[in-house]
């Protein structure tokens, strides 16, 4: 009796996990084109263009048109399409056919198809997906808030990794981040306080849970794939708490300038909405002695 028990129990897990997953899938491929109109706010342009900045800053040094890059969760592609244009060859992985549609466009619009490869996929699959060291960089944007098993994800990413110059390109959400916008934009002190231990906060615009990183817990969770941080920063620092007399739109690039120099700065960078950092396979420096 105790088995058919357990057995029930591993059956109503495994539901739960697939109603999750299509759940999910199904989120991002109804909210793409909202997707597409957030990237063109202020607040999601400086997300973007932020994590960009920094990803060049670690650009391994080796000419561009030699590089292959993987952007997993690539969304609408907009990140993919700056890599193409500095030369990189890019592949793009997204679980939505609605965000891969609006990728393709994007590509095309750009005058950049001819380096860029579009693949229905799950990250959480990636070791499946592709040969080991195969890419000089993989992008991990915004995408470990919503996988089940994120650990998967940076250990495919790992061995995906082509050698020691490789780079791995994390952006996630800051736990820290939340409690400051409950309290300072929402006035929520009760949503603060329990925003200090919370793993999980909403997201606003899915209207979704979304998993919270600690800087420890994602280098802890870098650690168990084999991977360290070679830099980390912060990503909107203040920019969402500035007053309505500083326009987003007319001062953005004096507020992009100065979330540069914040997010570089690591207590600055504690308390912003997201964390940037960039990694390397710790086995692969050991082996290539670098």
């Amino acid at each position: 009796m105790h088995w058919v028990l357990r057995a029930i129990e591993l059956g109503n897990d495994l539901l739960e996990g697939r109603m999750k997953m299509t759940a999910d899938s199904e989120r991002f491929r109804s909210g793409a084109n909202q997707y597409a109109v957030y990237l063109k706010t202020p607040e999601g342009r400086l997300r973007s263009d932020l994590a960009f900045a920094n990803l060049q800053d670690f650009l391994p040094l080796q000419a561009k048109a030699s590089l292959c890059a993987l952007d997993l969760g690539c969304g609408t592609g907009a990140t993919a399409v700056r890599l193409a244009r500095l030369g990189i060859h890019v592949t793009l992985l997204d679980s939505s056919p609605a965000m891969l549609d609006i990728a393709k466009r994007a590509v095309g619009e750009a005058g950049v198809a001819d380096k860029v490869v579009l693949q229905q996929g799950d990250a959480a699959q990636l070791a499946n997906l592709f040969h080991t060291q195969s890419f000089d960089v993989i992008l991990c944007h915004n995408i470990l808030e919503y996988c089940d098993d994120p650990g998967a994800v940076l250990r495919g990413a790992a061995c995906a990794l082509r050698d020691s110059s490789a780079r791995l390109s994390v952006l996630v959400r800051n736990q820290a981040g939340e409690v400051f916008k409950a309290a300072i934009q929402a006035g929520d002190l009760a949503a603060a306080e329990d925003g200090l231990t919370a793993q999980w906060g909403r997201e606003s615009l899915y209207g979704g849970r979304v998993r919270l990183f600690t800087p420890d817990r994602l280098r802890a969770m870098l650690r168990e794939a084999s991977l360290a941080a070679i830099a980390e920063r912060g990503v909107r620092v203040l920019a969402d708490y500035l007053p309505p007399r500083v326009s987003r739109s007319a001062d953005y690039e004096r507020i992009f300038e100065l979330e540069r120099k914040l997010g570089s700065r690591p207590e600055y960078a504690a308390v912003s909405r997201y964390t940037y950092c960039v990694a390397h396979c710790v086995s692969l420096v050991a082996e290539h002695g670098a």
